[in-house]
């Protein structure tokens, strides 16, 4: 019999301190005016020669938006990508210590995501750039990259901690 889980079978959901609903609410509402301005412009396409092009840049933002909530919520549901192989093979003791790792080297990779974030919103607003297709101050749309890189940093921090509690359990754990 395999060791591997079935991922057919739901996992449960953990309870952390910030309800999931916050970027579940989020990458929903995210996603639906990003469906919105696609079907406008595809409709006025349609319909006539016109096109919402310049709307690109706020379905570009909003993508972006989308993916740091998703790696918020898949980080906090345990759900981020990773390669199982050598983690399998080892101890619960172990598997619990290289989870804890690998949540510290997000919190590493995302604060340091977000400094040089901060850093290129601040060149925006110093150097007041404005974005190519509506003239907009960029930094509104480069604000989004430091700000959700510390959203994914805490919520990996969080379940370090869990982890380390014993609170949230891993894959195999009974």
């Amino acid at each position: 019999m395999s060791a591997e889980r079935d991922p057919t079978v739901a996992l449960p959901v953990p309870n952390p301190r910030v309800p999931l609903a916050v970027e579940e609410i989020l990458v929903a509402a995210t996603m639906a005016v990003v469906a919105a301005i696609t079907f406008a412009n595809v409709m006025l396409r349609y319909f006539t020669d016109m096109s919402f092009a310049f709307t690109e840049e706020y379905s570009i933002a909003l993508m972006v938006v989308m993916t740091f909530l998703g790696a918020s919520a898949a980080t906090v549901k345990d759900r981020h990508m990773r390669i199982t192989f050598l983690t399998s093979k080892m101890t619960l003791t172990n598997r619990r210590r290289a989870e804890i790792f690998a949540m510290l080297c997000m919190v590493a990779m995302y604060g340091i995501l977000a400094v040089y974030g901060a850093w290129s919103t601040w060149d925006d607003y110093r150097f007041e750039v404005t974005s190519p297709a509506l003239g907009l101050p960029q930094w509104i749309y480069t604000i989004w990259l430091p700000l959700l890189s510390v959203v994914v940093a805490l919520r990996a921090g969080g379940r370090a901690i869990r982890v380390g509690r014993g609170i949230d359990r891993l894959e195999g754990e009974a």
